[in-house]
């Protein structure tokens, strides 16, 4: 259970930084002069520069800055290849992103299933334990309910002893005698 713990804890933190990240690149303020510039201009300069507006993707083979494909989740490979497009951040690229994003969706989906099959085994166990403790509460009760009932019997026998009013049928009726 410490290892799953552990394994959220640093899942967690790799969300962390990494909507930080984002964050940081998308709260990064432009200097009032290049938001006018449209992406198409900052062609042949650096991808620092070309991505300072949030709407411009930064092809590195080609050094053109160009307009972020917006119909499209991920550009298409006809305007810059996965590898090399860049977006938010110089040095993350699409391809690096993707693999990243579904590592980390599968590793939180089966930590999801890991912590749901531990909860479900810990609660069979216990149920299993509760089961256990009633069945031994209930013979410890009726365990009891007999060692009454036989020194019951005693004292009756001993009782009619004395008065000398013992059955030897212990079905017959008492006033028979």
């Amino acid at each position: 259970m410490a290892g799953v713990n552990t394994l959220s804890a640093f899942i967690l933190a790799f969300i962390f930084f990494g909507v930080f990240i984002t964050t940081e690149a998308q709260t990064s303020t432009p200097a009032p002069n290049t938001i006018s510039v449209p992406c198409a201009l900052r062609s042949n300069t650096s991808c620092s520069e070309c991505l300072q507006n949030v709407t411009c993707l930064w092809c590195t083979p080609t050094k053109q800055c160009l307009d972020y494909p917006v119909r499209n989740i991920l550009p298409p490979r006809s305007v810059c290849p996965l590898n090399d497009a860049r977006w938010g951040l110089c040095w993350v690229n699409f391809q690096i992103l993707i693999i990243t994003m579904s590592v980390l969706g599968g590793v939180i989906i089966i930590s999801i299933l890991v912590c749901c099959f531990c909860c479900c085994k810990c609660e069979r166990v216990g149920n299993k334990r509760e089961d256990a403790k009633v069945e031994r509460q209930t013979r410890a009760r009726k365990s009891r309910q007999k060692a009454k009932r036989t020194e019951m019997q005693m004292r009756h026998d001993e009782i009619r002893q004395k008065y000398g009013v013992e059955k030897e049928n212990p079905y017959a009726r008492m006033d028979d005698h």
